[in-house]
């Protein structure tokens, strides 16, 4: 009877966990990237002429990153344990490996950020003199706009390629993901705004999670209708 329960509770929580977890994460990406690129310049060689009044916004999206990583580990999780026994080593290592990558990446690219806006912060005259403000600034845009998109494009061919082979997702979005993991892969940072068709697509998918798992779940049997049945 309890593992009966345990089972149901489980089938009913996974996928919605999943969906949540995505939608959660592509909202808070969402809004850091548009507050932080709204901001910020697209030449990586500016003046910084943009830190006095830009500061702000670019803080508040830093802030965001954290919990937007954390979500984003919560998906990668539920995902996996989702396709469980349909899971592939390879495709599930790629799947892993790439999902950890563009987290890291993530994270490094705002750590350096941080480190910018600290110091001018206490220091904003020597900030641009020493040159820290020019290295900072190219190393943050080389891994957002080169490293971090290309591990966004694996992440987004092996889970469209996951989803052709377990049938988690229709195989339209499954190919319409393919073809936006080939534009991040091939982008070679020439459109600043990018970034932002990975969380996009994140939300297509979770969304589409969420409002496949709301019928079953409506309509499956309860606990307590569980146990008058045993």
């Amino acid at each position: 009877m309890n593992q009966a329960t345990s089972s149901t509770r489980a089938k009913l929580t996974a996928p919605r966990s999943a969906a949540v977890a995505g939608i959660l994460f592509s909202l808070l990406l969402i809004a850091s990237l548009l507050l932080i690129r709204s901001s910020v310049p697209e030449d990586p060689y500016d003046a910084g002429q943009w830190l006095a009044s830009g500061w702000r916004n670019v803080t508040l999206g830093m802030h965001l990153m954290p919990f937007a990583g954390i979500a984003f580990l919560w998906f990668i999780g539920v995902v996996r344990d989702r396709l469980g026994e349909y899971e592939d080593r390879f495709f599930a290592t790629v799947f892993l490996g790439s999902g950890l990558l563009f987290l890291a990446m993530t994270f490094a690219s705002a750590a350096v950020s941080g480190g910018i806006l600290s110091m001018y912060g206490t220091t904003p005259d020597q900030l641009i003199e020493s040159g820290v403000y020019t290295f900072g600034r190219t190393v943050t845009y080389e891994i957002t706009n080169v490293y971090t998109l290309k591990m966004a494009g694996v992440f987004m061919t092996t889970t469209c390629t996951l989803g052709l082979r377990t049938g988690i997702m229709p195989r339209w979005m499954a190919f319409f993901g393919l073809g936006l993991a080939l534009f991040l892969l091939l982008s070679m940072g020439f459109f600043y705004w990018a970034p932002l068709v990975f969380p996009l697509w994140t939300l297509l998918i979770s969304t589409y999670f969420l409002l496949t798992n709301l019928k079953p779940a409506q309509g499956a049997p309860t606990p307590s209708a569980i146990d008058k049945t045993q």
